[in-house]
């Protein structure tokens, strides 16, 4: 199984190891300075009490690997639509794209039923370029649950979880999606299949759409951000206006709104991803993770003051480190 990594970033870069070591003929699409230190020394992962180092092809040009059966797109939302037409040198007749950012992804309502099928996100996919280049044909709808981080050139410490999730837009359990997951398995991650993926994406982009930009607006870690009373009850009034818009395009959360906010306070002292790209002075998830959001709302006539509230007071808590 050939499987093409496109942003062999933190998750990236620990997806295309753990597959490599099941056994998956895995190449890597990087830039920079990681893309020199995965060529020469291969890419590193730092666990809790282990570290695993695997080499394999690398490069910054798609044409160096051609056709896959796979490619993981594992680039910001924001990256993977500036960077589609570099894509196309790794599609064969019946290569799957597997996307894998966070919030609602550009093929959200393909495959869907109802009023609102075939309906295209300009926040997500502004003049519908992804949908154009790749075509949701293609895609296969991922949720991804661990944590990562680049710590320096070609080294990813991994800081928690090792759960996927993979759905097809319409709902079927197809062979592609089966492949998939038993690659995951091989090597050595939790995966499984979700017929009801747009569920998971919900789910998770229910913390994502308010932990993310609070964290970022205060510099506050997620343990702290989901128990001060302050920036707790913000999560909870953006969660509350996200479940009505998900609800009337009939999404169904298994948690209650309590219960995920405990969980991202479990987690503990965690860095937000946005949080991280903000620190290192790169462009942050804003359209994938609220600027989509509102776009629903406004489709199924939903009021959000409080995601709308870019302009009001956050409450000020303390920054990890001590600085307020």
């Amino acid at each position: 199984m050939k499987i093409c990594i496109f942003g062999a970033g933190a998750i990236g870069g620990y997806v295309g190891l753990m597959l490599k070591r099941g056994g998956a003929d895995v190449s890597l699409i990087a830039r920079g300075a990681h893309l020199d230190a995965i060529k020469s020394n291969g890419i590193k992962v730092v666990f809790k009490d282990d570290e695993l180092v695997e080499k394999m092809p690398a490069s910054d040009n798609p044409v160096d690997f051609g056709p896959q059966d796979y490619v993981i797109v594992a680039l910001k939302a924001h990256q993977a639509w500036e960077t589609a037409e570099q894509i196309l040198p790794l599609l064969g007749p019946d290569t799957a794209v597997v996307t894998m950012q966070n919030g609602i992804p550009w093929w959200y309502f393909y495959g869907f039923e109802g009023q609102y099928a075939g309906l295209q996100l300009q926040n997500v996919d502004p003049d519908g370029r992804q949908w154009r280049t790749i075509g949701p044909e293609r895609a296969i709808g991922a949720t991804v649950y661990p944590a990562s981080e680049i710590t320096e050139p070609g080294v990813i410490s991994h800081i928690y979880g090792d759960k996927f999730g993979f759905g097809e837009p319409d709902r079927s359990e197809s062979a592609r999606v089966t492949a998939l997951i038993k690659a995951f398995e091989a090597g050595g991650l939790k995966a499984r299949f979700n017929p009801e993926i747009r569920n998971d994406i919900w789910l998770k982009l229910w913390g994502n759409l308010c932990f993310n930009p609070i964290s970022a607006l205060t510099g506050a870690t997620l343990d702290i951000v989901a128990t001060d009373a302050g920036t707790r009850a913000l999560a909870r009034a953006m969660m509350e206006e996200a479940e009505k818009i998900a609800r009337r395009i009939g999404v169904h959360f298994r948690v209650d709104i309590e219960r995920r906010i405990n969980g991202a306070a479990a987690v503990g002292a965690h860095r937000t991803s946005m949080l991280q790209d903000l620190d290192k002075g790169r462009a942050i998830e804003l359209d994938a993770l609220l600027g989509v959001v509102q776009e629903m709302a406004r489709i199924v006539d939903v009021e959000t003051p409080a995601i709308e509230a870019r302009g009001g007071r956050i409450p000020c808590v303390p920054r990890a480190g001590g600085r307020g």
